[in-house]
């Protein structure tokens, strides 16, 4: 295959994925999170100051607002304008008081949320194409045209990024930055140059202030160069002497990248004032397992220097005291507030294509196939010249592993979304391994090649038919979106994204009013108006007015129904009397609509 065509192909890849991103989001609601990085985002823009949202880094925030600058000179009229509500307790006083301003600032100021929210999510989507942009030019480089096809296919019908990648949340950009900055990373140590140590640098910075799950990308460089020193060197002084030499380079990326932080920071902190952001570091990290953060945090905060590295790690600490504590979830008819160990093994094998689950089976046993020696046969001198000759593959399976592990042992159980920093190299890996099995494996010539298209259409149709509800995507094993509620719910079938659609079926069933328990970024009496009733699980069901509509958001619905795990201590079962009631709509597969009689 030409480079030409296969250039030409990949374009039009991208091209589908841009469209059916744009117009999929069309009719989504606010998500949760997008409740709080989109005013933040705005308000880091316009005022400098990031006292909201610290626990994100901000470059994904202001790309999501910048769009709002445009839409503020543009308007036409004073609805259409976005006004800042600076006056407010959240704002003034709080601290992080992310929720409750972003919920005024978007549904009780006046200003024109559902413009804001389609324009604040374009940029998303350019990262999303980013992403496989860069997917395709590694996967070109070091596998060829036809595994670089068949990677951005599968990550053009992926239906975890299409979902994600069109909402204003971090973790489709997290992807995006860690992919990017190991290749940057992988081209410096082949070619140690000036220019590709200092493109290093920028690629690490941008994945840093990206998604602070990037900090893995530190540990993860040094152990890269580790192995790269092994198999370079001849003995131990070998070893030592390109040991340090890259190490050296790695200090020079490091400093590159904190450096580009510090700029970034310090326009976040400019009009932040020192003793409001040494006041607010003290209470977020009150409770942090490592007590000495909060007071020297608070330190650096009150040095002109040092404030905005004080805010970056600020950042750094919250997000590793969150995956330390956990939250409250249900999975597979159980809520917890510590987590599973088996939470994402099974969100991944449940939420992504079954064809891609095969593609990858496939890969891994022809992996398999090729090793012709018993594994126990000189196994360091094989190691050694496999990684050499192997390198890329080698560094793809090793983050792999690593980010595999530090989930495994994160009681932070939201959704499969946190595994997407890990996709990309998968995505990788499977599509080199498959496209070897066609081209070199010995037999089924003809039947391997009709298997693969098989599955390649198989992806296309599965993924596309549940268009545009590609949050609520569930594979083949548990029967599709429609029953995805019955094993995890939040970020991975539920986020709010369908209180619009809801909306709607009120208004074309004539309903004059129907109580409301909401899960999402969403404002239901702003859509529903005088139609809204407030509902909450645990609310006596004999306050309910019969006869009435009741609609409950899948999380909370299944919060209200799970068994609790020994030593949950929150409120359970409050939901089981809604069993003998049978749905009369399901709202996008999120929102369970009940005519209570």
């Amino acid at each position: 295959m030409s480079n030409r065509l296969a250039n030409i192909i990949a374009i039009l890849l991208l091209l589908f994925m841009f469209l059916i991103a744009v117009f999929s989001m069309k009719g989504d609601s606010a998500t949760m999170d997008e409740v709080a990085h989109l005013p933040a985002g705005y308000s880091y823009l316009t005022q400098k100051d990031m006292r909201l949202n610290p626990e994100h880094p901000p470059l994904l925030k202001d790309l999501a607002a910048i769009p709002l600058l445009f839409v503020n000179a543009a308007a036409s009229s004073i609805q259409e304008t976005i006004k800042f509500p600076a006056d407010i307790k959240d704002w003034q006083e709080d601290i992080n008081g992310q929720w409750g301003f972003g919920f005024h600032f978007l549904y009780q100021n006046g200003n024109p949320v559902d413009k804001m929210l389609f324009w604040g999510r374009i940029p998303m989507i350019f990262v999303l194409i980013l992403t496989g942009f860069f997917i395709f030019k590694w996967s070109k480089e070091a596998f060829g045209n036809k595994a670089a096809l068949l990677s951005l296919f599968l990550f053009s019908f992926s239906p975890t990024f299409i979902a994600h990648g069109r909402l204003v949340t971090t973790d489709v950009g997290a992807a995006a930055g860690i992919l990017i900055a190991t290749y940057y990373f992988l081209r410096f140590l082949k070619t140690p140059s000036r220019k590709n140590l200092v493109i290093a640098g920028i690629a690490l910075a941008f994945a840093q202030l990206l998604k602070f799950n990037a900090v893995l990308l530190f540990p993860f460089f040094g152990m890269l160069i580790v192995v790269k020193s092994w198999i370079e060197s001849f003995g131990l002084k070998s070893f030592l002497k390109s040991f340090f030499s890259c190490l050296l380079s790695f200090v020079s990326i490091s400093i590159i990248c904190f450096a580009l932080i510090w700029l970034v920071y310090l326009y976040h902190v400019w009009n932040y004032p020192p003793d409001r952001q040494a006041r607010d570091i003290r209470f977020l990290l009150s409770t942090h397992p490592l007590q000495f953060s909060g007071p020297l945090l608070a330190w650096m905060a009150k040095i002109s220097l040092l404030r905005p590295l004080a805010q970056y790690l600020l950042g750094v600490f919250l997000v590793f005291q969150r995956a330390a504590f956990g939250n409250t979830t249900y999975f597979l008819g159980e809520v917890s507030a510590a987590g599973w160990k088996i939470y994402f093994p099974t969100v991944y094998l449940i939420k992504e294509p079954l064809a891609f689950h095969l593609l990858t089976i496939i890969a891994i046993l022809y992996a398999a196939w090729l090793i012709k020696e018993p594994l126990w046969k000189r196994p360091f001198e094989r190691t050694k010249n496999w990684i050499k000759s192997h390198f890329p593959e080698f560094t793809m399976f090793l983050f792999i592993s690593l980010y595999w592990a530090a989930s495994l042992t994160s009681s932070l159980n939201i959704g499969v979304r946190h595994l997407l920093p890990v996709f990309p190299f998968t995505i990788l890996l499977v599509s080199q391994g498959a496209t070897k099995w066609l081209e070199d494996f010995p037999y089924f010539k003809k039947g391997k090649w009709v298997l693969v298209t098989m599955l390649v259409f198989w992806q296309a149709i599965s993924v596309v038919s549940v268009y545009p509800y590609f949050l609520a995507y569930f594979n083949e094993l548990v029967g599709g979106p429609k029953y995805g509620y019955q094993y995890v719910v939040d970020s991975n079938l539920d986020w709010g994204q369908d209180l619009k659609r809801l909306k709607k079926w009120v208004e074309e069933n004539k309903v004059e009013k129907i109580y409301v328990d909401y899960f999402g970024g969403g404002d239901a009496k702003y859509y529903l108006k005088e139609k809204f009733r407030p509902w909450w699980g645990t609310r006596d069901p004999k306050e309910l007015e019969k006869p009435g509509y009741l609609a409950v958001s899948a999380t909370f619905l299944q919060g209200g129904r799970g068994k609790p795990v020994p030593g949950f201590n929150q409120p359970f079962g409050y939901y089981l009397w809604l069993d003998k009631y049978k749905p009369v709509a399901q709202i996008g597969y999120s929102i369970f609509v009940y005519h209570i009689e």
